[in-house]
């Protein structure tokens, strides 16, 4: 074993490790292991960073802004009100409009820009039926996923592994061309979902405005006496904030509340603060001489100017960037964090140093104003309350018309799908259907980078060998079996390491491994590369596989176990039905 192959082993699993314990975000650590290639030696500068012109990065990219075409124009959320009405007829109603939609668009525009316009219609829906949100939620993220894996341009996944295929010299993937064997796992998935699902997701009502009512708890009022130690200073440098970490959301002076609070705002004798504050700091708070509590009574809303709001941070938001304070949220975006939901757990207490995540819940109080610039810069996903949204025809036909024309380019093989949505992407922009900053905007650069980094542990494993030496170990250690146990163990692995790894990750790694070992066995690498697609798209096992999934763990108020429960027996259940499927749409000998 050379030594090169030794650091390039070494290097991935130090990647694992840090994608495992998520030390940094997903694009930062592919970041890293692309550059401790490059610093090692085992790639150079050029094939280091050749991920980011890959063209499985430019088509994603591309595809990116032409998604926002669509949604931009509201035609999606035109359909809203019809969404809802229809769905508050009855659960299963409800369950079977909200997946099949989360399915079939899923399967052209990005699946987490589908799950986060359905999101707030589906809590709309529960708030105005008996619904928990629970058992409409883990539903239409699994339903995305599955639409996901029906068309070339579905995942990112798909696209990826298809312009490896590329660059090894092997035929591309057509637009339709795994479509029936993705349908038919897509409607087992769906029987599981509609008569299965339902009776393993959590039945309790549970309140969706539990986060506001707790957090209300938190809040009281204060009034500033005459002997206060914090008089006529600002409140960066008042005890109160210093030594208490207290957040002061509102100041009422003169029967007027100030429109602005900041870091250099003074206080002054007379003013009266609504402050957030943990009831154990209420206790010490009350031994302060010069401040007086006089809100013990309970918080109402409507003393406010500002409004309580809850919100999720969705994938590739750049709140996940860093706290609340280095990103300066209250002053950059003029908001309140009153309370954070993070995996599961509920955080009231020192907000402004937590470290931010996809897929967390905020409970912001600001005005509706704020909050709107918020969701229109894609930092957030409002899920207060829904709002309708109007079809801007100019913008809906053209956009509809490019984004059909990229798919047929694409399937019809007039073009490489590479550069139907580039000229896709470029007509959307010409048309003024969207504004070049637009454009820029709609592209996730977190996903860009991530993708740009992972290519380089599958570039790395095929320069040095390891590939090849993976590929043979696992065909003498498998060879006396059938190619169909192989095709089955190895979706085994690639669907349990995207359960810990990123799907890019796994994809990037199992991909030269598969056509390595395909190579070796002398048979078609087809049912192999589908195998690495599907394994990697339909993972339902954890909230982190997934973004869709990350996205509804907070609003569904699910627990970690929510996910094992329902989607084990599912990823079960699609493994061993891909093991039968997959090899009949995609024979191991096609020519025999």
């Amino acid at each position: 074993m050379g030594s090169d192959l030794i650091i390039t082993i070494v290097i991935i699993c130090i990647g694992i490790v840090l994608f495992v314990k998520d030390y940094f975000s997903i694009d930062t650590t592919s970041i890293i292991i692309m550059a401790l290639f490059i610093v090692a030696g085992v790639l150079n500068p050029k094939e280091g960073f050749s991920g980011f012109n890959h063209p499985a990065t430019i088509t994603l990219g591309c595809m990116f802004v032409v998604s926002a075409g669509v949604f931009n124009s509201g035609i999606l959320g035109g359909l809203s009100d019809r969404i809802i009405k229809l769905a508050k007829i009855h659960y299963s109603i409800a369950l079977i409009t909200f997946c099949l939609i989360a399915g079939m668009f899923s399967a052209f525009v990005n699946d987490s820009a589908v799950v986060a316009l359905l999101l707030p219609i589906a809590l709309t829906v529960c708030r105005e039926t008996k619904i928990s949100p629970g058992m409409l939620l883990i539903p239409i993220s699994f339903s995305a996923l599955f639409g996901g894996t029906c068309t070339l341009i579905g995942t990112s996944t798909n696209i990826l592994v298809s312009s490896y295929a590329q660059e090894y010299g092997l035929e591309g993937f057509g637009m339709f061309e795994f479509s029936l064997a993705a349908l038919c796992l897509a409607t087992i998935g769906f029987a599981y979902i509609f008569f299965v699902a339902p009776l393993l997701l959590p039945k309790q009502k549970k309140e969706q405005d539990v986060l506001t009512k707790e957090a209300q708890k938190y809040i009281t009022e204060l009034l500033v006496e005459k002997d206060c130690p914090d008089s006529n200073k600002p409140l960066h440098m008042s005890k109160l904030v210093n030594d208490y970490n207290v957040q002061i959301l509102d100041i009422s002076r003169d029967r007027f509340n100030k429109k602005s609070i900041g870091p250099e705002t003074f206080i002054l004798e007379g003013d009266v603060m609504k402050v957030l504050v943990p009831p154990k700091t209420l206790n010490a708070i009350r031994d302060i001489k010069g401040y007086r509590v006089t809100g013990d009574k309970q918080f109402d809303e409507s003393e406010l100017e500002k409004n309580i709001y809850e919100v999720i941070v969705p994938f590739g938001s750049r709140l996940t960037e860093g706290s609340l304070r280095s990103l300066n949220f209250r002053r950059q975006y003029n908001g309140s964090v009153l309370a954070i939901r993070q995996r599961g757990e509920i955080l009231y207490e020192k907000l402004a140093d937590v470290k931010l995540m996809e897929g967390d819940m905020l409970l912001i109080l600001g005005t509706e104003a704020d909050v709107d610039a918020l969701v229109e810069q894609n930092l957030v996903v409002a899920l207060s309350e829904y709002k309708h949204g109007k079809v801007n025809y100019k913008k809906a036909v053209p956009a509809i018309v490019i984004a059909v024309g990229v798919v047929l380019a694409a399937s019809l093989n007039l073009t490489s799908i590479l550069i139907s949505s580039m000229v896709g992407a470029l007509l959307l922009v010409a048309t003024s259907t969207l504004k070049p900053k637009e454009a820029y905007e709609a592209v996730e650069w977190k996903v860009i980078f991530m993708m740009a980094g992972v290519l380089s542990m599958g570039t790395a494993l095929e320069k040095t060998g390891g590939a090849e030496k993976i590929a043979l170990f696992i065909e003498q250690t498998l060879g006396n079996y059938h190619a169909q146990v192989t095709l089955s163990i190895l979706y085994l692995v690639t669907f349990l390491s995207t359960n810990v790894l990123s799907s890019k990750a796994t994809a990037a790694l199992m991909t030269p491994i598969v056509i390595s070992l395909a190579s070796a066995m002398e048979i078609s690498e087809r049912p192999f590369l589908v195998a690495v697609m599907f394994a990697c798209s339909l993972t339902f096992m954890t909230p982190v596989s997934y973004p869709t999934n990350t996205m509804v763990y907070a609003p569904g108020n699910y627990k970690f176990n929510d996910f094992l429960k329902v989607g084990t027996p599912l990823n079960i259940i699609i493994w061993i039905a891909a093991t039968f499927v997959i090899p009949y749409f995609f024979p191991f000998n096609p020519g025999s």
